[in-house]
């Protein structure tokens, strides 16, 4: 009670969009006519379902609505997801999500996230590839809790499974045009239909750019926007029973970035920012989270590219899937760590990866049961590296090259095989039990060095620097793991509108290993027991409920959940280091969702999840928490629509609260967010026909300035600082949508 009391207090907002959700709940007599609530057709369970008849935790939005509802990234789709946010480990250079308190702030991208992206069911295993534009959407998924058993990797926490448009029978598209702050102008566009009478096709394309939004005070300013994206699609239907789907995609993005705000930090794990860095000499006070004064401003040079063949075959009594995909990952990255004048430490990433999977499935269905089986394989190869640019470094003979560092070179290779299957078996007109089981294997190889080098102009900087002062280490191992995913649930069915689910999964998130930045002290060193990790397994307790009101005008989800970690990894910066290791954990949580519209035009959202996770490193350390899992998450909407001109305007507002959460698990003052509380607003209006549509949006109303990650350089041991990166500021626009066709 102290806590409700203490959080509608602080935000009053919250008090009355509860009120608000709990008189529409009371209301006898709804009118039709919801634009956020409708049946969304989902594929979970690798079949077409009502999402309100799965028995998992799903928040899913159809592309209609996600343009109804303004929305244009991940950040906007997850902050409607109770318990879901984005994450980003190194700015807007790429995104990882978070979901009920499992994530990830570790940005060596041979690190795969807990949470799994999929892509038109492709696996994305690389972060730096996971920032890739929404557009031209045919739906989004979020599913919570352990999903290893029907997908292929890595589900430990959930996934986010993102489905784009399929080329159609008649000819149809759109274009999009936005303008915004920061001179920014983003197209979006997409035209389909038919070639043949068997051939459809589908082109949509994406591009987006805008003025920096961090000033340099001594050189280029930060966080521009320069990215394009392009997917091409043929739908090849020779017969009823077969089709073809061939998909190219791309996505290309080269932007100045690497921000951080510096604040002294002249004691470990404290923020001192009134001191002059005495590592340094220097000291930004001037209270501005968006200027810095930065010697070696960044950038993120990104190509993804992907190629998938997905090939569906009816026969009689059971349907045939084959999905082959081909995906490349290329960046650059780089930043100014030390964010100050002084040429101290610059950090880079650099990634070369190349994945290649394939999946058989077979699924069908009898009298009373649902079932599926198949294998899933994946080859990943990853040429990577990190390394920081330092101060110069003098050899033995006395001479000082301009810049000298380190370029740490690591190849990892990963082979996964699986076998999986499950069966969702009536029991009766009420009960339905679901089992399945998948089995994994993995083979993994990981070879590394850290080389002093000298940055030469002329000749390859990172990833392969040819000039090598000294190899100071190496390391080279490989694992072999063996892991089982599995479900067990129970779905009754109270009533057409009522379902009652009760779950075990086994999640399971594969072992690997660290890329230290530096040569690790003893008593640590490039051995086994650093290096590598364990895979990590979780056993997961759940209760939920789904139901539907008033025709289809009210829903109201929830879930209770208790997680029950074995060797979970735990993410940790050691000196300058990010480092995986395995620990004990448990977390236990609960959401609450609803949905309404209680009268004619008036759409209302709100959502609250709760989740606390305990983390145990042992070694007699005491409990900590994960890192990006804030207690509370909290999200409201209102929206109301109403006839104007002979069309229609709608007026949206919305709201989403975290509480306190921490970057790393020291929860150190200087790896905390104390919480924040973002809004949003929008007027869009639409034509009677509804070909077009004209949207004005602002973004962060309130100008809040929060924390998206922090990173510990606190101490003379170190730098003497705290590196800080803060979400977007204030952002408005304008929005024109003309769609075509049917």
């Amino acid at each position: 009670m102290y806590i409700q009391e203490d959080m509608t207090r602080r935000h009053p907002w919250l008090a009355g969009l509860l009120l608000a959700g709990l008189l529409c709940t009371g209301l006898i007599s709804l009118p039709a006519g919801a634009a956020v609530i409708e049946e969304i057709v989902v594929t979970a369970q690798k079949r077409e379902q009502n999402a309100q008849e799965v028995g998992i935790a799903i928040n899913a939005l159809t592309g209609e609505q996600m343009e109804q509802l303004g929305y244009a990234n991940a950040q906007q789709v997850t902050a409607m997801a109770p318990g879901v946010h984005t994450v980003q480990p190194n700015g807007e250079a790429n995104y990882a999500l978070a979901i009920r308190g499992v994530a990830t702030s570790d940005f060596t991208t041979n690190v795969e996230s807990p949470i799994a992206v999929y892509l038109d069911e492709v696996y994305i295993s690389q972060m730096s590839g996971t920032g890739f534009m929404l557009y031209d959407m045919e739906r989004v998924e979020i599913l919570k809790g352990p999903q290893g058993t029907l997908y292929g990797r890595n589900a430990t926490g959930g996934l986010a499974h993102f489905v784009t448009k399929k080329p159609s029978e008649e000819l149809d598209g759109y274009v999009r045009l936005t303008a915004g702050k920061y001179d920014q102008f983003k197209f979006e566009g997409a035209v389909g239909g038919p070639l043949s009478d068997t051939l459809m096709a589908r082109l949509s394309i994406s591009t987006n750019d805008h003025d920096p939004y961090i000033r340099n005070r001594i050189g280029r300013d930060l966080n521009d926007g320069n990215e394009q994206a392009a997917r091409l699609q043929l739908l090849w239907s020779p017969s009823d029973s077969v089709d073809v789907l061939l998909n190219v995609r791309g996505m290309d993005q080269d932007i100045d970035t690497g921000f951080f705000e510096h604040v002294t930090s002249a004691v470990p794990g404290q923020l001192t920012p009134t001191l002059v860095n005495d590592v340094l000499g220097y000291i930004d006070n001037d209270g501005d989270v968006y200027a810095g004064d930065y010697d070696a401003p960044g950038f993120n040079d990104l190509e993804t590219r992907g190629y998938t063949a997905t090939v569906n075959w009816d026969l009689e009594n059971f349907t045939f899937t084959s999905i082959t995909d081909y995906s490349t990952v290329e960046r650059d990255y780089i930043e100014d760590s030390d964010a100050s004048p002084v040429p101290l430490f610059n950090f880079f990433l650099n990634t070369d990866a190349e994945q290649f999977s394939q999946e058989f499935r077979l699924q069908g269905e009898t009298e009373g049961m649902n079932w599926v089986a198949g294998f899933y394989y994946m080859d990943l190869e990853i040429k990577d590296a990190n390394g920081a640019e330092t101060e110069p470094f003098i050899d033995p003979a006395g001479d000082t090259p301009d810049v000298s560092g380190l370029d740490n070179p690591y190849q990892s290779t990963t082979e996964s095989y699986s076998l999986f299957g499950q069966v969702e078996y009536d029991l009766s007109d009420r009960w339905t039990l679901v089992a399945g089981l998948r089995w994994i294997h993995d083979e993994k190889d990981h070879d590394l060095a850290v080389n002093a080098v000298d940055f030469i102009p002329g000749t390859t900087l990172r990833n392969g620097n040819p000039n090598i002062l000294a190899t100071i280490a190496t390391y080279s191992g490989d694992r072999e793991d063996d892991e089982i995913a599995g479900r067990l649930g129970l779905n009754w069915n109270v009533s057409e509108d009522v379902l009652v689910y009760f779950s075990y999964n086994r999640g399971v998130r594969s072992g690997g290993f660290n890329a230290p930045v530096f040569p690790l002290n003893p008593p640590l060193g490039y051995t086994d027991d650093v290096i590598s990790f364990d895979p990590e397994q979780l056993d997961a307790y759940e209760v939920g409920f789904k139901t539907t009101w008033q025709d289809g005008l009210v829903q109201l989800n929830g879930a209770a959940y208790y997680y029950d970690y074995n060797d979970y990894q735990a993410f940790q910066i050691i000196f300058l280091d990010t480092l995986t290791t395995n620990a004990d954990a448990e977390s236990t949580g609960a959401e609450l969702e609803l949905l309404a519209s209680p009268v004619s035009g008036l759409d209302i959202v709100l959502g609250a999840a709760y989740n606390d996770i305990d983390v145990d490193l042992g070694s007699g350390t005491p409990e900590t928490t994960s890192v990006q899992s804030p207690q509370w998450n909290l999200n409201g909407l209102l929206r109301y629509e109403f006839g104007l001109f002979g069309g229609t305007m709608a007026l949206q507002y919305d709201v989403h609260y975290r509480s306190e959460h921490f970057f790393s698990l020291t929860r150190a003052e200087t790896v905390t967010e104390n919480g924040y509380t973002l809004s949003n607003a929008s007027i869009m209006y639409t034509s009677g026909d509804e070909r077009w549509s004209i949207n004005a949006f602002m973004q962060n109303i309130g100008e809040e300035e929060y924390l998206v990650q922090t990173f510990d350089l606190s101490g003379p041991d170190v730098f003497g600082m705290t590196e800080q990166y803060y979400g977007r500021p204030r952002w408005t626009g304008l929005t024109f949508t003309y769609n075509f066709g049917n």
